[in-house]
């Protein structure tokens, strides 16, 4: 016989078995009830579908339960921290250069995003065939020895000459980035300028009373470190026709064997390396009043020669290439010292 103490406690034990029991069936629906199953299309960049059956609402958690990486050149609509749209579909795609160069511009922080995008601009390359002057050389002659010709006169003028260059030059945005000689054809050959020159002679009482005049040597003013190596040297003072070039215009490009490199060995410097003809051997130093202002105080070095340099014209090596056309061609007078 069971006590009716026992009855008791059984009753209760049924009571909360069956109270427990409900609690966990309502827990049940109501998680079936927020966690309802659903199908996902995800349509990759190479157009392959497929279809996934999911709890997951994020898309970037849909995409990791079904191992699918999103490549940096990729996009992903929906975003991946977005919740699936109603369409219940994932597209990747492949991002455009537009917004490739947009994106790199947002996370970088010392270059602008005109900046980058002028990086993925095209580069045209033309053809230009202009025309360039040749410089005329003086001749001097001397007609000391003759009886009938008594003064000084320029027997014949000087006439530059002609010639046709052919560029091959490239441009990015319509700018001019790059240009490299290919071949040049003298149209005129330039004609020399003659003068007839009469030494006139002096007797000793015409020296006792004539003033010597004689060349200041810039190097015993000059702080320069090429001044102390000629000091004390007599300079040839002496007019050249002088241009500019740098090292995209000598027909390689930046990154290739040789670049930047002289005919010497030696690394151009700007505002120090000069191509000059063979008359002037390399290391020769020469003064140029007119770049007294620039860095190197005038002082330059030959340390390069050049197809079209001859013994009357100089090419000073600058940085840019806008700095050579802005020099232009010029005369000018310049020391040398040999």
């Amino acid at each position: 016989m069971i006590s009716k103490r026992k009855k008791k406690q059984l009753a209760i034990k049924r009571v909360l078995g069956i109270t427990l029991s409900l609690i966990i069936l309502s827990g049940l629906c109501a998680f079936a009830a927020n966690t309802k199953l659903s199908k996902v299309k995800i349509i990759s960049s190479n157009n392959y579908e497929m279809t996934t059956v999911t709890t997951k609402t994020k898309v970037s958690e849909i995409l990791e339960d079904n191992h699918i990486v999103v490549l940096p050149e990729e996009k992903v609509e929906p975003s991946l921290e977005d919740e699936i749209g109603e369409n219940r579909t994932i597209k990747i795609s492949n991002k455009s250069e537009e917004e490739k160069v947009v994106e790199t511009a947002e996370t970088t922080t010392n270059i602008s995003e005109e900046e980058i995008k002028n990086a993925y601009a095209t580069v045209t390359e033309k053809i230009e065939v202009v025309q360039e002057p040749i410089p005329f050389e003086t001749i001097t002659k001397d007609v000391s020895n003759s009886s009938t010709e008594t003064t000084d006169r320029v027997l014949q003028e000087g006439k530059e000459g002609i010639k046709e260059v052919t560029y091959k030059v490239k441009y990015q945005n319509n700018a001019e980035i790059e240009r490299t000689k290919i071949s040049e054809v003298v149209v005129q050959e330039p004609v020399n300028k003659v003068i007839q020159v009469k030494s006139k002679t002096t007797n000793r009482s015409e020296v006792s009373r004539t003033e010597t005049k004689t060349t200041e040597n810039p190097a015993s003013s000059s702080k320069s470190g090429l001044a102390t190596k000629v000091e004390g040297k007599t300079p040839v003072v002496k007019t050249m026709n002088m241009s500019a070039y740098t090292a995209s215009t000598c027909g390689k490009s930046a990154g290739s064997s040789g670049y930047g490199v002289t005919s010497s060995g030696s690394k151009a410097s700007s505002w120090y390396t000069l191509a000059a003809g063979k008359s002037y051997p390399v290391g020769t130093i020469i003064y140029i009043p007119y770049f007294q202002n620039k860095p190197n105080g005038g002082w330059f070095v030959v340390q390069d020669r050049g197809g079209a340099i001859t013994n009357n014209r100089i090419d000073v090596y600058m940085s840019t290439y806008n700095e050579c056309i802005n020099f232009g061609r010029r005369n000018l007078e310049c020391y040398i010292y040999q």
